[in-house]
């Protein structure tokens, strides 16, 4: 989480220059060719069912990066994170299916409430809205995940999946940001972004869930909104006052709360 958050606002930093969208076709295209040289997918031996699932993969990876870095051009990493978050919160409630599971969710919509209180000197709205969509990508995201995962062996599917997402991207940030993509000092700090951001943290999350149970490992997944709270303070100096850290601290714990009910209930 630390890696995904500081490679995120990392990429923040050159905004400026490349652009949103040129930044994040540039990390998804290197992440892209790091991992099919790792991991050298066989091509062979699936049915249509299996592409299907590894464009829908690789259609939900590719546009809730692109809404997720519109979203932190806009408004605040720690918010933006915080936003995107109640995707997978949302997936979690619905999945769980209990009472108890709406007081995470009211828990979390008092969390959003406090951040629209002119928190973090007001949000953008449509930072806002691209944030919402990138979490609502994110939930779409873990379910295709663990399709392809189950479809495809190694991190194979996910190598592939990158690569569709790369193609949906690319043109758009040509079109936003052209020559500078492959300007020499653009070029090497995209490459820290997509080790940063994608090689790197998705290679530690499949370690993780080798030694740890899926829903600790969710419930540990659920402080990335205070994770990328401190990267912003730290790489981008976006400070924040008590009630924006308070509707953080509510968020992160609704997100623990849900998992946590869920995993009772199904035992």
């Amino acid at each position: 989480m630390f890696s995904m958050q500081f490679g995120a606002a990392v990429a923040a930093l050159l905004f400026p220059q490349a652009g949103a969208a040129g930044m994040v076709s540039l990390r998804l295209a290197l992440s892209a060719l790091l991992l099919l040289a790792l991991c050298r997918p066989t091509l062979r031996g699936y049915r249509r069912a299996d592409w299907a699932v590894i464009a829908g993969f690789g259609l939900a990876l590719g546009l809730m990066n692109m809404l997720f870095y519109q979203s932190i051009a806009r408004i605040p990493l720690g918010a933006a994170v915080t936003l995107e978050v109640l995707g997978p919160l949302t997936l979690s409630v619905l999945a769980a299916r209990r009472r108890i599971s709406w007081l995470w969710a009211g828990l979390a919509l008092a969390g959003v409430a406090l951040l629209g209180r002119g928190g973090f000197d007001g949000l953008n709205l449509a930072g806002v809205a691209y944030a919402l969509g990138a979490g609502a990508l994110w939930a779409a995201y873990i379910l295709l995940s663990a399709r392809a995962g189950s479809r495809f062996p190694r991190v194979d599917g996910l190598a592939l999946a990158m690569s569709v997402g790369a193609v949906v991207s690319l043109p758009f940030g040509v079109a936003e940001a052209g020559a500078t993509l492959v300007e020499p000092r653009i070029l090497a700090l995209g490459a820290a972004v997509a080790v940063l951001s994608s090689v790197l943290p998705y290679s530690l999350e499949l370690l993780a869930l080798r030694r740890l149970p899926a829903a600790a490992f969710a419930i540990l997944m659920s402080l990335a909104p205070a994770i990328a709270a401190v990267a912003g303070l730290v790489v981008l100096d976006q400070r924040m006052g008590v009630l924006e850290a308070l509707a953080i601290a509510l968020v992160v714990a609704a997100s623990a709360g849900a998992v946590a009910t869920g995993r009772r209930g199904r035992s």
